[in-house]
This record gives C-alpha cells, structure tokens and sequence, in this order.
C-alpha cells in the first residue's frame, strides 16, 4: 500500500532481486509473444511503460487485487497492455491502413490474465492515479482523455444493464429455443442456452449502435434501440416460438380495427416515445437492408403468419429474415461487421455479454464509487445497483397501470423497478413536462428580465445558447461514421444534441422563472438585476439544467464533471444552486433528485477541496491566514473564460445556428457585471442568496442527514447584499464578510456530511456514543483549526483518520486494519480514498523531501496527521479534559486558526434513522421510517 515500504517480493540481495524482475518480464513476453501475438513495435512500447513503472508494482503489490504476488502482477500486466493500445501512437495508422496485425482488445488482454472486467476497473484507479505523471511523460499531458477509461467502464455498466433487460424481454416474449434447440425446450430456460433468433437480436442491436448511435450511446437511446429490435423479432421470429398471445389485452393495451397497434403497445410498456421508437425502426431497418442485403416490403402487402392480428400500417417486413437457411448467414455476416467496425479500438467485444454467465464480465458491481478514475464517483450508482421491488411509482407522471420493468406479464406482474425502466420514466418527465414548454423566456420570466436596471432579455437569451451550445455541441468535427455504409450517424447525432440542448433551455427558463417569482416575493420588488445580470449564477444555472438532461438520457460520453469544464465554472460554484434549483422544481422526479443530492455529496467530499476550486478563492478572504498555504500549493481556481472566448472556442458564430441562434449570433455580451472576471479577486466571488437563505435546508440534507432541526435558523441577506463583493460586509452576518458567511455554510454542509458517515461507521464497528462524539469533535475541529489538512484530499480520509486517532487515545482495541475494512462496505467508498492520499513533504517538513506524492493512508496518519493534530487528540483523552476550555490560546499558535465568527465545535447532531432496519430473525424483512413529507 505504501510506496516506500518494501515489497513482499523483493530481496534484500540485489542480484535476487534482478533475478525475480527478469523473470518477471520474461512473462510479459512469453504472454505477448504466445499468448496475444503482438507486433515488435507494440511488444517494445509495452516493454518500457512496464520497465517504467515496475517500481511502482514492486511497492504496492500487497495492494493489487487480494494481495498476492502472482494476482497483483497479472493485474499490472493487464492494466499496461490496455494502456499501451489504447494510447499507442500507431492506432491511428492502424485505422487508416487497414492493418489486421495487433487486433488485440481489452477482452483479450483479460482472459489471457485469467481476470475479469469487474475487478480490472476496480483495480484500475490506483494504477492510473501512481503511473499518472509517468504516462504523461511518455504519452503526453492528454493521456487520460484519450484513454476514455470512466467512458469504457461506463460503457460495460450500461451494457449490462441493457443485456440483462434484453435478457428478460426475450424470455418474455419468446421460448429459450429455436429450430437448432427444441429437444432442449425443457432445459434451456434454466441452462443459460441462447437461441439464434436470442443472438440475431443482440448482434442487430450492436450493429444499431455502432453505425447509427455513433457517439452518443446514451441509455434512453439504447433502450428505444432494443424496444425496435424486439418489434422486428416480434414480426418476424416464426410463430411457433412465441412465448405470447397477440390478444393478450394486458400486453397489448393498443388496438386498432386493423388489429393490435405494436409500436404504441411497446411504447405503453416500455414508456418510449412513439415518434423516436419509429424513427429508429425506420434506422434498423435500412441496416437490415444495407448489412444483410434483405428486401424490405411494406408490410400491409405480405401474406405471413407472424403478421396476423397485427395492425401493419406503416410496418416494414422482410422475407425470409428468420428462415433457418438465412439465419445462420445473418448471424455470421452481422459478426464480421461488428469485427470490422471495432477492429481498431482496443476496446470491449460487446458480444460477450450475449451470454451472462461468460467468466469475462465477473461477478459484483461497479457500483457506489467503487470504480473512479478522476474523482467521477456515483455516476453509474443507479444503473449498477441491485434490482429493487417498489410499490410506488418513481415520477408522479406516471400512471399506476403502466409497467415499469420490462415487460408486463400481465395482472399479476409485480412491479420491479430497475436501472431502465427508472431511465424510461424519468425521460417520460423530461418528455411530457418539459418538451411542451416555450423554447424563449415566458411573460412573466420576460417581465422579470425587463425590470432590471436594463433589459437582460437578449442578455440571458445568448447566453444560454451559447453556453449550452458548448455543453452540447454538433458533431462533425474530426467526427466520422466508423463505417461508411449509414451516413445518417453523425446527422442523428446533431438531432440529437440539438434536441438534448432545446430539453436544458426550457428546463433553465422554467427554473429560472420560479426563482425569479420566489425572490420577488421576499424582497417585495420585481428588480432583480442583481442576480439576473450575473454571469456565474447563469451558467451554474444552465450547467445543472444540461447535467439534469445528460442524467436523463444516462450518457457515456458526457460524464460529471463535463458540464463544469465546458461552462468554465467550478464544483464549488455549482453547489451553490443545486439546493434551489431542486426546491424551485417541484416536478422534478425522485431519481432526478437523488442524482443531485448525490453530486451535492460529491462535490462537498472532494471535488471543492481540489486544486483550482473556486471555495479557495473565497477562503482565502475568509481566512487570510490561509493564503500562504493555498498559494504555494497553488490551489486557486484560475480566471473563468468570457462568454465571448467560449463562443469563439465553439464557432458559435459560424453558421449551422437555429433561427434562434441566428437572431444574436452578431451580439455581444453586455451585462455581465464583471462577473467572468478571475475569481482570484475578491470582488468577483459572487455569492447564491438562493442557496444561502435556505443553507440548512437543503434538500440533500433533509433527505439523506435529516437534520430538519436546524430549518429554524434564521434567512440570510437579501439579493443584493448576498451578491456583493465577499470582502463586503453582510448586513445579516453579524459583522461577518460576505465570503465568512459562505465559507461557514459551506463548514456546516461539511459537518453535516461527516456526521452521517461517522454515525454509519460508528454504527457497523459496533462503537458506544461516547466515541462517536469524540470522532465528531475531533473532525470538527480539524476543520476549523487544522483547516489545511483537508486541501486536495477526500473528507473521509479525514475522518478514517479521526476513528484511529481517538480509538488510540482512548485506548480501544481497533486496529487501523478493521476500519478500512467496514469502510470498505460503506455504500460512498472508493479505494482509492485510502491507498491513495495526497502529500505534500514540503509541508510536512520531512528531511531531504520537498515533491508532492500519494501514499496510503497509514503512512499520511502517521506522517501528516499525527502531527498536526495530537494536540487535539491529547484534548480528547482524559489528560486532556482539562485543556479544552484553554482551546483559544492552542489556537492562536497554529496558521490554520478559526476566523471570526466560525462555527464553534457542536455536539453530535440528531439524525434520524432513515435506514431500514431487519425486524425478524428469520426472514428477510426490513422496515424504513416514514418520511415526513409522506
């Protein structure tokens, strides 16, 4: 775990040692050479990056996997075979040319190293994170964008989850056998056999992601691919191996004279929209005319058995599709294409997931942040996690009688709802409540904007479509089809993303409204210049409308934090309207409002404690004492790009613009108060009074800390002083600044947040009260006098710290062993959390070290943390009882002392119990608390 101990394996005898790495990269050849058959350009590169980091393996192999030598290196030789196909220069020479050498993908790699997809990512993050300046010296400071790991396993997460609810689909629909498996009807439903008609499904659902998905492969999308695929099997897989009856009423819930409407009935199912589920039959077909060289015929003109009772408007059919003479050549013609079409990419053969019991895809989930590869935690949460059974529905628009999973089985069907069908009804929300409404400013949002000193409208209206316009933006540059049979993908797309961009400015717009209507009834005025001519309010505005829409459709190419990147705003920046902007939409779905909450968390965690947050910028004039540290370290955010830079980074102006776009494509952008500004100066660190008067009730707080205690804590300032300069002094702060105020409700947030946890820690280490109050106030007050031990690193490295220190203290047989492994079943852990903590030597005054490095974190326990707080561990012990009211004085010696007006150090708060608890011995069964709003 910790580089500068030895490794198990190595020698004290150098020649023993040269031995044992000789012998370890004679493997790695023997595997190149024999077991993947590499080229000798690949075979050298892979050589050196494994020569380049092989002191790296040697440090942490008890780390790697479970531990042992031979796993750990089996992992590190994978992670660098990936690395070097992926990263390797000559790809691009490999797609131009045609090369068939090298072909070599991830799968490969795996199952020549006897592991499996699920532990590679897991393992994964602590390679990249140790490697990481490394790769940048051999590959360039671009490496990790053009790896695309958090894209790849994003892309296996999805995979499952849609292979899974194929799975079920076809099992609904169909018998587990075909032409080439009937004597094995009896044993094929429990024998994981899959069928042709099973794998043509699969391989034609492929084909549609490739050639017409191109890159925008998100959820919502794939699932109305599969719901196509299923209406052509439906139609065209022989009678006799229907699992269904066509007058089954309560599958097919539309009808017509002409007979059962199939694509609205699938639509009812499923929650799909019937205009996107034709136009992408409308795309599968043209593969199944263009791939398989079948003719298509209108379905209305042919005579068969699969199309009786079936309203065949507008339907297209295609003799002989399903024959058993064609279906073998089908299949084998849809696999070459797949191999051409990915032969160059080193990724997943998304093939294996036909079959779910292939040792390659592994066992677990990659769920709860297991997996992370820049701080990007949680995004896949939903999609991973186990199937649940719930009896109510996820939206308030969504009809009790429809079927959230996969297929109704009809009256008695429970509802199960999973990663899909929660990704269907939240986009029926985003369809039927947001699609309808106006694309410009209502009148009353009109009214709002023209009452300021000047009028913002076109102000606010450019701004958002160019904001939004560079969060999702139009392909065709260095875009291209990967084939060149369908050259609709990259005009889907543009549809695509236009329509995703026409879903964030309406929500913006109908946020922004109800915003506007509640700040004019707490300051009696309809002038609200203050907050509508404020640049970073809007883009936080619109990068949570985008993120709202990108959790929708459940992307993969345009994972958190995408949107902060590409508004030029900051993590800290953004926490400051989420909690309004879910309190100001009552609609909003439940899934919709987890995802936020769960972002609230990972932004209060770690992200607004890394290098470039803007939260340093405001701490720096709440605690000047800090500024020395925060500069060195250099952790300010830098300046945030003008609206006019971002316009000019995305050609705004050049063309290919909607009527809309058109109209203020030759604007400029007045009224924007200075605010793109560098927020290294303080006048620039606007403050959100929405997020602030409301700053302990956010709705994060009440659902997941349920500190609804501290609702009665009185509203801060009104707009316009809650937006001025921080270094102004707030009129409802008690003499505070405006940025003390922020910093002290971003303190509390914190707090909050680590009380959960601790008391969840505390809970599954079976710890007494006392010791939680401890660990509390020891966390409590690393934050307010240690304030610097958290720069660049994770809270719960913090507080892992603060269960040893006060379990040494207090003398508690609690090794640092067992409370990484319960934190290990927290639902929030990462491992990297502890086998990777940042440190600066510098800092630390460690003789003859000066770089800054990760370690794990034992070694920052004992290096860093010991030292800077045993003076309040000493407190906390019962020598100490005595010293706490002298905490004052011990404060006025140490940089990191409170500023004025701090929190002070509080007791464990209440929370109540929202959990579920086990209420019988004997079966499994949980209770869960009522909520108060229920």
């Amino acid at each position: 775990m910790d580089d500068t101990k030895p490794s198990v394996t190595a020698s004290n005898n150098s020649e023993s040692n040269a031995g044992d790495n000789d012998a370890t990269e004679a493997r790695l050849t023997d595997l190149c050479k024999n077991g993947l058959s590499v080229d000798e350009n690949t075979y050298k590169e892979i050589i050196k990056l494994f020569r380049e980091t092989k002191h790296l393996l040697l440090a942490n192999i008890s780390a790697i996997g479970n531990g042992m030598p031979e796993e750990a290196e089996r992992f590190w030789f994978a992670f660098v075979l990936y690395l070097v196909r992926r990263l390797s220069e000559k790809n691009g020479e490999n797609l131009q040319q045609g090369s068939n050498d090298n072909e070599f993908n991830l799968c490969h790699i795996l199952r020549v190293m006897k592991l499996n997809i699920v532990d590679f990512f897991k393992e994964l993050p602590q390679f990249l994170v140790k490697s990481g300046p490394i790769l940048s010296n051999i590959y360039g400071a671009d490496w990790e964008n053009r790896l695309e790991a958090k894209e790849l396993q994003a892309n296996f997460v999805h995979l499952s989850i849609l292979s899974k609810s194929y799975k079920r689909i076809y099992r609904e629909f169909f018998l587990p056998s075909d032409a080439n498996g009937d004597k094995q009807s009896a044993a094929a439903s429990t024998s994981g056999y899959i069928s042709d008609y099973h794998r043509f499904g699969w391989l034609l659902f492929l084909a549609l992601r490739i050639h017409a998905f191109s890159r925008f492969k998100d959820l919502v999308t794939c699932t109305n691919g599969l719901v196509s695929i299923l209406a052509i099997l439906i139609i065209h897989v022989p009678v006799r191996f229907r699992n269904f009856n066509i007058h089954d009423s309560s599958r097919f819930v539309k009808k017509s004279n002409k007979g059962v409407d199939l694509i609205a009935s699938l639509c009812s199912i499923y929650d799909t929209s019937e205009d996107d589920l034709r136009k992408i039959m409308e795309k599968t077909n043209t593969l199944i005319a263009d791939i398989l060289k079948k003719k298509p015929c209108e379905a209305s003109e042919c005579k068969s058995e699969n199309l009786e009772n079936i309203d065949t408007d507008g339907l297209i059919y295609f003799e002989n599709l399903m024959d058993d003479s064609s279906l073998s050549s089908s299949l084998n013609i849809l696999e070459k294409d797949y191999d051409n079409a990915t032969r160059n990419k080193g990724e997943l053969d998304e093939r294996v997931f036909i079959n779910e019991d292939d040792s390659l895809l592994g066992s677990g989930s990659l769920s709860g942040g297991a997996v992370n590869i820049t701080g990007a935690k949680r995004k896949f949460d939903s999609l991973a996690s186990p199937v649940k059974t719930i009896t109510s529905p996820l939206s308030p628009h969504r009809s009790s009688a429809s079927h959230p999973n996969g297929i109704a089985g009809g009256a008695t069907s429970k509802m199960v709802v999973t990663p899909v069908s929660t990704a269907m009804t939240t986009a029926k929300w985003l369809r039927t409540v947001i699609c309808p409404l106006p694309s410009k400013p209502s009148a009353e949002l009109e009214r709002f904007l023209k009452s300021c000193d000047k009028d913002v409208t076109t102000d606010v209206m450019r701004r958002a479509h160019i904001i939004l316009e560079a969060i999702f933006p139009s392909s065709g540059l260095g875009e291209r089809c990967v084939t060149g049979s369908l050259q609709g993908a990259n005009l889907m797309d543009n549809i695509w993303a236009e329509q995703r961009r026409l879903e964030a400015l309406k929500l913006y717009y109908r946020v922004l409204e109800a915003m506007c209507t509640a700040e004019a009834q707490v300051l009696h005025a309809k002038n609200l210049t203050s907050l509508l001519t404020n640049e970073r309010f809007h883009r936080c505005m619109l990068a949570c409308s985008a993120e709202l829409v990108l959790a929708t459709h459940k992307t993969v190419t345009m994972l958190f934090p995408a949107v902060l990147e590409r508004t030029g705003i900051t993590a800290f920046d953004l926490s400051k309207v989420i909690e309004s902007f879910i309190r100001h939409e009552e609609s909003l779905p439940r899934e919709l409002r987890r995802h936020l909450n769960s972002l609230e968390e990972r932004l209060l965690e770690s992200m607004v404690w890394e290098k470039g947050s803007s939260m340093y910028n405001s701490l720096t004039v709440a605690r000047p004492v800090l500024s020395a540290e925060i500069n060195r370290l250099g952790l300010l955010a830098d300046p945030m790009p003008s609206l006019d830079a971002i316009a000019t980074h995305i050609n705004f102006s050049s063309g290919g613009l909607s009527p809309v776009h058109s109209l203020h494509k030759h604007e400029t952008s007045p009224g924007q108060n200075g605010d793109i500004r560098s927020p290294k100066r303080p006048c620039t660190d606007y403050r959100s009074v929405l997020v602030e008067r409301n700053n302990f009730t956010s709705p994060v707080k009440d659902r997941l800390l349920g500190l609804n205690n501290l609702k009665s804590k009185p509203l801060p300032p009104p707009l316009q002083s809650a937006f001025a300069s921080p270094t102004r002094p707030n009129p409802g702060g008690g003499g505070e600044t405006c940025a003390e105020t922020g910093i002290n409700i971003f303190f509390c947030k914190i707090n909050k947040l680590a009380a959960v946890r601790i008391n969840a820690m505390v809970e599954r280490l079976q710890l007494s009260q006392q010791i939680r109050e401890s660990v509390y106030c020891l966390f409590q007050q690393i934050l307010n006098q240690r304030t610097s031990l958290f720069f660049n690193r994770h809270i719960d490295q913090i507080i892992l710290c603060c269960f040893y220190g006060v379990a040494k203290i207090s003398q508690l047989n609690l090794t640092f062993r067992e409370i990484i492994y319960n934190y290990r079943k927290q639902p929030q852990c990462k491992p990297q959390v502890f086998r990777s903590v940042f440190v600066d030597w510098a800092s630390a005054r460690q003789s003859g070290r000066s770089e800054q490095d990760h370690v794990d974190i034992i070694t920052f326990y004992n290096k860093i943390f010991v030292p800077a707080v045993k003076p309040l561990l000493v407190e906390l012990g019962p020598a100490g009882t005595a010293m706490k009211t002298n905490r004052v004085s011990e404060v006025n010696h140490n940089n990191d002392g409170p500023c004025p007006g701090s929190p002070k150090v509080s007791v464990f708060p209440a929370l109540p119990d929202m959990s579920p608890k086990k209420v019988s011995a004997t079966h499994n069964v949980y209770v869960s608390p009522l909520r108060t709003s229920k």
